[in-house]
């Protein structure tokens, strides 16, 4: 079974800064895509990026263009997520998700392993 891991999530100002690390254990972690989602209280599972499994194809979201970058390396099976310059509404707990296919979905329903989350505050 996958098994997927979040960390490096914490409470830090706005136009901070913080990593968020995934690591996959179980099932073979290439060739399929890996995404991190986010949810805020109240509202839906939202995408943020999602990437390939050979870094080719990387999508991010409009609210996180520029600040965000997300990469991965196959050898440690870990999937990263740099974020800079946040804001207080990218406050909410981030999921670490691994797809069905290769192919970067931008959907919940195109993941089907999906960790605990870990929470990110962004206080004013």
């Amino acid at each position: 079974q996958v098994q997927l891991v979040e960390s490096g999530g914490g409470l830090v100002q706005a136009g901070g800064s913080l990593r968020l690390s995934c690591a996959h254990s179980g099932r073979t972690f290439s060739p399929y895509a890996m995404g991190w989602f986010r949810q805020a209280p109240g509202k839906e599972r939202e995408f943020v990026t999602g990437i390939s499994w050979n870094n080719g194809t990387k999508k991010y979201a409009d609210s996180v263009k520029g600040r965000f970058t997300i990469s991965r390396d196959n050898a440690k099976n870990t999937v990263y997520l740099q974020m800079k310059s946040l804001k207080p509404e990218d406050t909410a707990v981030y999921h670490c998700a691994k797809g069905s296919t290769t192919r970067v979905g931008v959907s919940v329903n195109e993941y089907v392993y999906w960790g605990q989350g870990t929470q990110v505050t962004v206080s004013t």
